[in-house]
């Protein structure tokens, strides 16, 4: 019997989930802060994982190492947090040139201070937003592998390996492929969507203009 701590939404437990998207914060904020040549070797290096397709490098790797879900974990955090670190970089680049960041370095803040206190606080909207699409992302990929019998191995319960048996069955038991797929749609639509959802809804320009204007008498 698969144990009920591990399912397809632990494929990505919550320390290492943070711990990745915690890399690309720092990278990303990092880069973008002191920008120059601390900001293209960051970004050189973000740009030399992402050329990895985490598909197709998962598949090499559960080839080599065989199918173990602490491989899976590793390498699905390894390939993911240089879409965070791009996405929180150019939010820095936009955010440090503003008047409260310019007011905190004309009253004596150095770098850290001014990283820290002002620049990491407006930075948790994006980070929101960013965590939830990627989370989507994830379970396709899982989903993926474990159709094609090279992710989490059993007895952990996937949905994609409950969608790969029912394939002999399709045209007599429909039903052992079919729910599995719906809740796999289900399931990234739904992230997709309170991702959308988020980003409206923490967007400044969006609040601005829902505000109702004042009528001049």
């Amino acid at each position: 019997m698969a144990d009920p701590e591990q399912s397809i939404t632990k494929v990505d437990p919550l320390p290492r989930g943070v711990g990745r998207r915690l890399v690309g914060v720092l990278v990303g904020a990092v880069a973008g802060f002191y920008g120059r040549a601390v900001d293209e070797v960051l970004m050189r290096v973000t740009e030399t994982v992402v050329t990895f397709p985490t598909f197709f490098l998962l598949i090499m790797l559960v080839a080599v190492f065989g199918a173990r879900l602490s491989l899976l974990i590793l390498a699905i955090g390894l390939t993911s947090w240089p879409i965070t670190a791009r996405v929180v970089r150019a939010e820095v680049l936009s955010l440090r040139e503003r008047e409260f960041v310019r007011a905190a370095r004309a009253i004596g803040a150095g770098s850290l201070r001014v990283l820290a206190r002002h620049l990491l606080p407006n930075l948790a909207p994006v980070i929101a937003v960013a965590a939830t699409l990627r989370v989507a992302y994830v379970i396709l990929i899982e989903a993926g592998l474990s159709y094609l019998g090279v992710g989490v191995p059993p007895p952990t319960a996937s949905w994609g390996t409950m969608v790969a048996d029912g394939r002999e069955y399709l045209f007599r038991a429909w039903w052992i492929s079919f729910f599995p797929g719906l809740f796999i749609f289900l399931t990234v639509m739904t992230y997709n969507l309170v991702g959308d959802g988020l980003r409206d809804a923490l967007d400044p320009r969006a609040l601005v203009e829902s505000k109702p204007r004042r009528r001049r008498r």
